[in-house]
């Protein structure tokens, strides 16, 4: 037996009860002999939830939507069943196409073109055309847990915090070492999850981080999934015409314009 094996085996002063794991004994490996008589390892199956735990840890997720599943999506509304019918299609098709589409959920007609409307008219519009409270969020997240059970590193950013985040670090005087992490992180990751992206007030330095970050995973065709509450042309001026072209670009078949009635009104209703 190696030395390895043998310090691997050395009891800990814990009862069997206080283990997380009492199958490994929270070491994360089984050891056993094999047919051949030789000590084998093979791992835990507890090893993998730990590492599921901590992508989910990692990925951000918001408090409010750490219980979203697909199996608890609410679909009443034609809207809601096309939301949650694409969002199935596109994982589904995830892991057997080699090209990663983007998958982005946006507004038919803009919160900004609403809010640019007469005062008089801006009731009967944002009723019209409302884009909140569809469930898109709560897809969104679902998505990100499935692509993270899959093995997918996965981040999840919320459109305003992470502009406030980005700003912030621009202007720390640390040679650019906090704002270059959070630009690698939002980069690096298989599948980046932006949420209300294009909600943030609009400034030059803002418009360069949507593009740098953008433009970089449209080079390496890492996928984005996100959603906004402006249509096509209001997130273009929000974000850039430059990164919006990419941002659409890549969707393909799988950009939805979309609006209806707000789930959380009728739920308080």
């Amino acid at each position: 037996m190696s030395k390895h094996l043998e310090n691997s085996k050395q009891p800990e002063e814990h009862g069997a009860d206080e283990y997380e794991c009492p199958q490994c004994e929270d070491r994360g490996y089984i050891f056993y002999k094999n047919e051949q008589g030789y000590d084998v390892a093979h791992e835990c199956l507890c090893l993998e939830q730990k590492r599921l735990r901590a992508r989910f840890k990692n990925a951000l997720i918001p408090e409010e939507f750490k219980n979203a599943r697909f199996d608890n999506y609410v679909q009443k509304s034609d809207v809601q069943k096309r939301l949650y019918h694409t969002t199935i299609e596109y994982l589904k098709n995830f892991k057997t196409s080699s090209h990663k589409y983007n998958l982005g959920f946006i507004a038919v007609f803009g919160e900004q073109r609403i809010r640019e409307l007469p005062s008089s008219q801006r009731a009967e519009a944002k009723a019209r055309h409302n884009n909140f409270g569809l469930g898109k969020t709560h897809l969104q997240i679902a998505a990100a847990k499935w692509l993270m059970k899959q093995g997918y590193s996965t981040l999840v950013v919320s459109d305003i915090a992470f502009m406030d985040e980005l700003v912030q670090a621009k202007r720390i005087d640390d040679e650019g070492e906090t704002l270059a992490r959070l630009l690698w992180s939002a980069n690096r990751v298989d599948v980046l999850i932006w949420d209300d992206i294009g909600k943030a007030k609009w400034s030059e330095t803002k418009e360069n981080f949507y593009y740098q970050i953008i433009n970089e995973r449209y080079k390496n065709q890492k996928p984005i999934l996100f959603s906004s509450n402006e249509d096509k042309g209001t997130l273009s001026e929000k974000i850039g015409f430059a990164a919006a072209s990419r941002l659409f670009g890549m969707c393909g078949p799988y950009l939805l314009e979309v609006e209806g009635e707000d789930f959380r009104l009728q739920k308080s209703g």
